[in-house]
């Protein structure tokens, strides 16, 4: 028996039973058949289908290129479609049982451990036929819906019309119903689309007409497929029309066309730097903000997280997607997959103050602007930068929105557990932008509070001694076991993480891309059962 996706029952006699799967195959290109259908086709023990009595399955013509060779098949041949039948009870015993007969053949197979797909054209359980094998067999074998795309979706996209919007409502009709109450319901709804359209085409036409809706009707024979035929409904012979057609009423909020743009939003498109002031070039001349004919341009401050696009929230991956320019620190930009729709500002990380001053520029010119920041944009990042420059008066009509980010710190303790359990602190290690005796003092301070401390940007190719001093301050405070994790690219296919102590810390080790976090004298080390350590820090603190 082929592995798919359900468990499988027990036979009476102790063996394993077959699964039945209704798989939709969508509306006709082969291409639409989605993912998980394709998969269970080529692992099917046995691979079922209808037919007419001439013998041609569109089901199966859609399934073929997923089919294998050495696949049991199983062709259901109507007894009767369109034509008249001698079974004594007419069409509906002739189907009936027919139905059971089909039933029985494939009980047999999943009776004997054999796992049955069931191909039906379009979704299982919209107008298929697979419905008449479900009520036969779902309640004696496992059975499971693979769901495939509706002829009616198709049908929609094929005339390149909205179907509904809002809160419009579209009604699905067989087009068999009397001509006087197919057009009651299309009068009574919004949109509509109608099935079941073949040998019914010219009563249905009439029904629109009545309903009001011709003008708004189309009419879409075998849609997706390269037969594909699209026309206005009235625009339509009553001539042959084929199984595969419907009709199809969108809805008049959906179809009307959108407001033109006033002059007022449109703003002409400028030739900007693609590197900001300071970089190496100039930074644009901005439209004065709140100018006539100006359109409104935001900037947003995106936290990336530590990591790949699994540490991306879904609010900063919205915002990504539609902004028009992206803008921050090359790494940074690059970790951003690439979208010719936009346009990419890389710079240098020492040039925040005017990286955040160029993405104000393009926000005044109309423009949604990305900044984007490793970690959290708040935390020793881009957020600080951008809002700083955004308090200059040439800019304060600029909307500014920050986007949090999982941050190293976050990152790096997760990696071994909870060393941040407790109170904590974080700092830099940075003297760019503030004295290294302000450091200092500041790390003296909270060795003798007993915080954990995670320690931001520990050293760099230019800074190698100030590690060296915050470990031999902090020893004058701290139990030279004290616990130390050292997290290096955390999130990323290069991420290293350690657990050493004080004592042990090995700073020529460490680099930018590293972040470290010093425990306090309640954080404990163990050992977790994958022989990894396991680091916490208690969330109570003992008494003086």
């Amino acid at each position: 028996m082929s592995t798919l996706d359900a468990t499988s029952t027990n036979r009476r006699d102790g063996g394993a039973r077959g699964t039945l799967y209704g798989v939709g195959l969508g509306p006709g290109d082969p291409e639409l058949v989605t993912v998980k259908a394709a998969r269970l086709i080529a692992a099917a023990d046995v691979v079922a289908y209808h037919s007419a009595r001439h013998g041609r399955s569109i089901a199966r013509a859609i399934a073929e290129p997923y089919l294998r060779a050495g696949q049991i098949e199983e062709q259901l041949v109507y007894p009767v479609t369109t034509e008249t039948t001698g079974h004594p009870g007419g069409y509906a015993g002739a189907m009936a049982d027919f139905y059971t007969q089909a039933a029985d053949r494939l009980a047999a197979h999943l009776d004997a451990g054999r796992d049955v797909v069931l191909l039906a054209e379009g979704d299982p359980l919209f107008f298929s036929s697979y419905m008449h094998m479900h009520k036969r067999l779902a309640s004696r074998f496992d059975a499971v819906i693979v769901p495939g795309v509706t002829s009616v979706s198709a049908a929609a996209s094929a005339t390149g019309v909205p179907l509904v919007e809002g809160d419009e409502v579209l009604t699905v009709l067989p087009g068999t119903l009397p001509g006087s109450e197919l057009a009651r319901r299309l009068r009574d709804t919004d949109a509509a689309a109608i099935l079941k359209v073949s040998r019914h085409f010219a009563d249905i036409r009439d029904a629109v007409r009545q309903a009001g809706r011709l003008d708004d009707a189309y009419y879409v024979e075998r849609a997706s497929t390269t037969d594909q035929r699209m026309l206005p409904l009235d625009e339509v012979s009553s001539g042959k029309v084929p199984y595969m057609a419907m009709v199809v009423v969108p809805g008049a909020q959906a179809s009307a066309p959108a407001p033109a743009r006033s002059a007022s939003t449109v703003s002409a498109v400028s030739t900007l730097s693609t590197a900001p002031a300071g970089a190496g070039s100039a930074a644009p001349d901005p439209v004065a903000a709140g100018a006539p004919g100006a359109r409104t341009g935001r900037v947003d401050v995106v936290g990336l997280g530590p990591g790949g696009r699994d540490w991306l929230t879904p609010q900063a991956h919205a915002v990504l997607s539609a902004a028009e320019h992206l803008v921050g620190y090359g790494p940074y930009i690059e970790r951003v997959p690439a979208n010719p729709r936009q346009q990419r500002h890389a710079s240098d990380n020492r040039v925040e103050a005017e990286r955040a001053e160029f993405a104000l520029d393009l926000a005044c010119r109309g423009h949604r602007v990305a900044v984007v920041s490793s970690g959290d944009p708040g935390v020793f990042a881009m957020a600080s930068a951008v809002l700083e420059a955004a308090a200059q008066p040439r800019y304060t009509t600029v909307a500014v929105g920050v986007l949090p980010g999982i941050t190293a710190a976050q990152a790096v303790a997760a990696a071994v557990g909870a060393p941040l359990g407790h109170d904590f602190a974080t700092i830099s290690l940075s003297d760019r932008l503030k004295p290294w005796a302000v450091i200092g003092r500041r790390l003296e301070a909270l060795a003798r509070a007993d915080l954990v401390i995670a320690i931001y940007n520990p050293a760099s190719r230019a800074r190698r001694h100030q590690l060296d001093e915050a470990r031999d301050l902090l020893l004058r405070h701290r139990d030279a076991g004290t616990p130390v994790i050292v997290g290096r690219a955390v999130g990323t296919a290069e991420q290293a993480v350690w657990v050493t102590t004080l004592a042990d810390l090995d700073t020529g080790s460490i680099d930018m891309r590293c972040l470290v976090i010093v425990g306090s004298s309640q954080t404990q080390v163990g050992t977790g059962p994958d022989g990894r350590p396991r680091v916490f820090t208690p969330r109570r603190y003992p008494a003086d």
